[in-house]
């Protein structure tokens, strides 16, 4: 069970077929399957030696790229459990992340090894330490770790309950933690994908985060790594990715909204077409209408856009069509339905609960609502995590137990309609509670977001629960019309009649202009309501005038 026989069979499969296509010195590089579990076999073997042993903790802070890949998989061999974390989220907070997990190794560049030398403190478990990009004291060169020619690694014999790796959320809705996943849920993930868009062997995928690089190796699909900063996916350069694209006629793209958003945009304005792609996955943040029908146009009608709905504790849970939204929801959207997530797939219970911020240690049929009732979104599955690492508090908040099952609260607000879809109206920390209604942010947004001078917006909180009253922020398509006092006016104006069609959110009253929302360092894409809420609180309400 242990989950690098995935890439035993990948190899067995197709030993020559292309596994990763990279960029080197401005070159593209090719590794087949057999090369990657050749690589992987060599450090596995190394590592070994050097003293890695099975359940060890090894933190690898590798960038995107065949050695990341490699050392992955040989660490899954190994029976060791690879922690990865977000650089994104801020020294201070990866700091307190590393002191608390206690490493037993590091793996990863020289920047990684400077933080370690200039932070000794959070590394001070670490025993063994290896840099992957030349020298540095205190760690063994990977070049000199790796064992060549040591012939096949048999993988670690481990039971699907095994801990398999730690995986740290963001921190984008609330302190970042570290996921524990086993064995047999990643094994649940790489059929569900499967099973959900019907992958196959061969298939060019291009990935814009760098952990799908190891679902697309196990699904057997050829990885084109792009040239990106995963901390920073929206900084991406939209002609290096049309390059790639055209070259190796890559057919799925995934990854953040921003990166093709970005892309999309950029296209569009060169008159760019991208006929080969059959399929665009975004994940991390709703997508907008106009980006589902640029993408479509883009594609020259072969392809569409999908929507997987999940978060780093459970995923995938549901996910939708461009073209159901198109045809069927959208419309509800823009009246204030919220947004709609999809059916469950298959092997996936999805429940609505009543809303609490209390902890739920057993389920009880009771919480249970009816279908079209708004309440918490909860989630059984073989791919649900059952804990955060040493963290009791937080898994006690997050984890609802029913005799052998693990249900996990989602953190969102949602409800099913009458089709059996699931819809989402946001974060249950983001939910306004007034003194006669509660608020949800995203049934406004999905009002204001129609406007055509708006490109986005957010429903934040002024006050204190429970008297606390809504006001909706915008961010333009063109900052300059916020100088314009006459125009600011003409907007404030016209989204308020827009929300007083609804009969809850006509009670926005304040409106407030800002030119670039926060947004989350992972994604780039999902806005820091928390950051922006504060701001709010200390901005003049823009009057009528």
């Amino acid at each position: 069970m242990n989950v690098a026989h995935l890439l035993s069979e990948r190899v067995q499969a197709d030993p020559d077929g292309r596994c990763l296509v990279y960029s080197e010195d401005g070159i593209d590089r090719v590794k087949t399957f057999r090369e990657v579990e050749t690589q992987c076999d060599e450090y596995a073997h190394g590592l070994r030696a050097f003293g890695l042993s099975p359940g060890d903790k090894v933190l690898l802070m590798e960038r995107p790229g065949p050695i990341f890949v490699a050392l992955t998989w040989a660490l899954f061999k190994l029976g060791c459990v690879p922690v990865f974390l977000d650089p994104g989220m801020g020294v201070k907070p990866l700091l307190g992340c590393i002191e608390r997990l206690k490493p037993d190794a590091l793996i990863g560049v020289r920047r990684a090894h400077l933080l370690r030398s200039l932070h000794g403190k959070s590394f001070q478990s670490v025993r063994r330490a290896v840099v992957t990009d030349g020298r540095w004291i205190g760690a063994s060169p990977l070049w000199r770790v790796a064992s060549p020619g040591s012939g096949h690694f048999p993988p670690e014999t481990v039971n699907k309950d095994q801990l398999a790796a730690i995986l740290y959320t963001s921190g984008s809705t609330g302190p970042a933690k570290g996921v524990e996943y086993r064995h047999g849920i990643f094994h649940a993930q790489v059929a569900a994908l499967k099973d959900m868009f019907d992958f196959q062997p061969g298939e060019m995928d291009m990935p814009g985060f760098p952990l799908f690089a190891l679902f697309s190796t196990a699904l057997g699909l050829t990885c084109v790594l792009p040239e990106l900063n995963p901390s920073r996916p929206a900084s991406v350069e939209p002609a290096r990715l049309v390059r790639a694209i055209h070259d190796w006629k890559i057919q799925n793209l995934q990854g953040s909204p921003a990166i093709w958003d970005k892309l999309g945009k950029y296209c569009r304005d060169y008159g760019i077409k991208l006929p080969s792609v059959r399929r665009v996955i975004t994940f991390g943040a709703p997508i907008s209408l106009d980006f589902i029908e640029m993408w479509r146009k883009l594609m020259d009608g072969n392809g569409d856009v999908y929507t997987p709905y999940g978060a780093t504790e459970v995923l995938p849970v549901s996910f939708i069509s461009g073209e159901e939204v198109t045809l069927e929801t959208s419309s509800q959207t823009t009246e204030g339905a919220g947004t709609c997530i999809g059916r469950p797939i298959a092997g996936v219970e999805v429940r609505i609960m009543r809303t609490s911020d209390d902890t739920v240690a057993e389920w009880d049929e009771e919480l249970m609502l009816k279908a079209t009732e708004i309440g918490e979104i909860v989630v059984h599955g073989e791919q649900v995590t059952w804990a955060y690492f040493e963290d009791q508090e937080a898994t006690s908040k997050s984890k609802i137990l029913q005799g052998d099952k693990v249900w996990h609260r989602m953190g969102d607000l949602g409800y099913f309609d009458e089709a059996g879809r699931l819809w989402i109206v946001g974060r249950k920390s983001h939910r306004i509670q007034g003194e006669q209604h509660v608020y949800y942010p995203v049934c406004a947004e999905g009002i204001v977001d129609q406007h055509p001078d708006v490109l986005r917006s957010a429903l934040v909180a002024l006050g204190q629960a429970p008297d606390q009253k809504p006001a909706i922020v915008l961010q333009l398509h063109k900052p300059k019309l916020q100088k314009d006092m006459a125009e600011r006016n003409r907007i404030v104006r016209e989204v308020k009649e827009r929300l007083a069609r609804h009969p809850i959110y006509g009670d926005v009253k304040s409106v407030f202009f800002h030119r670039n929302f926060p947004v989350d360092p992972r994604h780039n894409a999902k806005i820091d309501r928390e950051a922006l809420a504060e701001w709010a609180e200390k901005q003049k309400e823009v009057k009528e005038g």
